[in-house]
């Protein structure tokens, strides 16, 4: 063999070598997906995020503002009377809260308010330069201590997330409704959308806090023809549009605490399901078993997720640490967790608290892993 061809062998090889290698890199990273390396920030986090029992809420709706996220929610007491307000928590990293301060204080509240009762699922919106308060609430009386037969919508404004807010009207509905939840359309149209034995929808001027469209049902938990995991209740609508199509997260306690999609061609539909399941949440089967008994629904069949929650639901979507979709909703331990959970409770563990999970969107439909309750490491 002669040194003219030895060398031209070799580098023949050595060509075939690098073209090999690169082959198969390309087969393990088919799409140029940005390798480990190339991330600059990494997020950690754990659910619950909060675990204290004096910023304990239900409902949790976070909005970011500049640096910082903020977020509202149901207080405690929720079921046996008053509670305290509207309290607003604040954030610099999305894990470690506290309490800012109460933007409707009840104990400053007069004695005559129309809307003293419960403060339930209360959302923030930005909108044309303003944000907007929706607060479900109702007046307390001698004969109703509660406030649940006036119980329907309010609205604030503010020129600051923080307040003070103002009451630009209210009741918004004529009958008993929840969880208002507001939605701008591109076009600058804006809809409420609510609660109240089924889901609800209107389209609303802001500046006067009127609708321009009645309050209409267009779903009932028992709708014939849709799935049994709705029959216990549905609620907490939550509406993006996304690519021309407008999807609505919604809420059921059927089977435990669980997440539906919904999807439209419009804002005020109709409404399809957009997954035949529950997009998000947990199951399970010893969950208020009095309700189901109520409902007629103890009957049903299905199995328990493999999670320590009983509640994981009336969700929201924020803008999170990387600039993407996150989802927010309350998570609560299954007082029956079974084995290899602590079946000690810590005293937060009792209560619900904030939990929070990217959000996920592929060929036209939405994604919520979990709910997850070990460590988890988001790169960006």
């Amino acid at each position: 063999m002669n040194k003219i061809f030895k060398y031209q062998l070799i580098n023949l090889l050595t060509v075939c070598i690098l073209l090999t290698a690169k082959s198969i890199v390309a087969q393990i990273n088919p799409f140029g997906l940005p390798q480990a390396s190339t991330f600059k920030n990494e997020f950690k986090y754990t659910n619950p995020v909060t675990r204290d029992t004096a910023i304990s809420m239900r409902d949790h709706f976070i909005i970011k503002v500049d640096k910082k996220w903020y977020c509202v929610g149901t207080s405690e007491p929720v079921w046996t009377g008053p509670n305290p307000g509207v309290r607003l928590l604040v954030s610099e990293d999305l894990i470690n809260w506290k309490q800012h301060s109460f933007i409707i204080d009840a104990k400053k509240l007069p004695p005559d308010c129309p809307y003293n009762g419960r403060f339930w699922a209360p959302e923030i919106h930005f909108i044309k330069n303003k944000y907007y308060l929706t607060v479900n609430s109702g007046k307390v009386t001698a004969e109703d201590p509660k406030g649940m037969k006036t119980h329907s919508v309010w609205l604030f404004s503010a020129d600051s997330v923080t307040g003070p807010y103002k009451l630009v009207n209210g009741p918004l509905t004529p009958q008993y409704n929840n969880d208002a939840t507001l939605f701008e359309d591109e076009d600058g149209q804006t809809y409420l959308y609510c609660s109240g034995n089924g889901l609800f929808q209107a389209k609303i001027d802001l500046n006067t806090g009127t609708l321009t469209t009645p309050i209409a049902k267009f779903l009932d938990k028992k709708q014939p023809g849709w799935p049994e995991w709705m029959v216990g209740g549905i609620e907490g609508p939550f509406v993006i549009k996304k690519e021309g199509t407008y999807f609505m997260f919604f809420s059921t306690w059927t089977r435990g605490y669980e997440v539906g999609l919904l999807k439209s061609k419009s804002p005020l539909g109709p409404w399809e399901l957009a997954s035949p399941e529950p997009i998000f949440g947990t199951r399970k089967k010893g969950y208020r078993p009095e309700l189901a008994k109520s409902g007629g629904y103890e009957n049903l069949k299905f199995t328990d997720t493999q999670d320590p929650y009983q509640e994981t639901g009336h969700n929201a979507l924020f803008i999170g640490p990387d600039g993407q979709l996150w989802n927010s909703c309350h998570y609560f331990m299954y007082e029956k967790r079974p084995y290899p959970y602590s079946q000690t409770f810590e005293a937060w563990e009792k209560t619900p608290q904030m939990g929070i999970e990217p959000v996920h969107y592929k060929k036209g439909m939405f994604y919520i892993n979990g709910p997850t309750w070990t460590e988890q490491k988001i790169q960006y």
